[in-house]
């Protein structure tokens, strides 16, 4: 797999921003097949930093109403698949500059 196809993009929520700010992770939605060390040399390469420790949640595929459609019926239902994202951790002093601003 190449580097540039196992980071997605980024993942910005009050939660991650509060975690890159006190606790210097940055969270990553990432390629399925990707593994922990695949994840780590794409953030090395890709953004020049060092990486201490990569943990992986794989969020399992759910299935959701439709925002276009009132009916509730199960024939309206859509099926988000399942994701993987990683939450990376830096060494102390280090930031990607990607999430400053937002």
């Amino acid at each position: 797999m190449n580097i540039h196809d196992v980071l997605l993009r980024p993942v910005v929520t009050e939660k991650t921003t509060y975690q890159s700010d006190a606790h210097n992770q940055y969270t990553f939605e990432v390629d399925p097949r990707a593994n922990k060390r695949q994840v780590k040399e794409a953030v090395e390469s890709v953004f020049d930093v060092s990486v201490l420790d990569v943990r992986v949640i794989l969020l399992p595929a759910k299935r959701r109403r439709n925002a276009r459609s009132r009916s509730q019926r199960a024939s309206q239902r859509v099926r988000v698949p399942t994701r993987k994202k990683a939450i990376v951790t830096l060494a102390e002093g280090q930031s990607i500059h990607f999430f400053e601003g937002v």
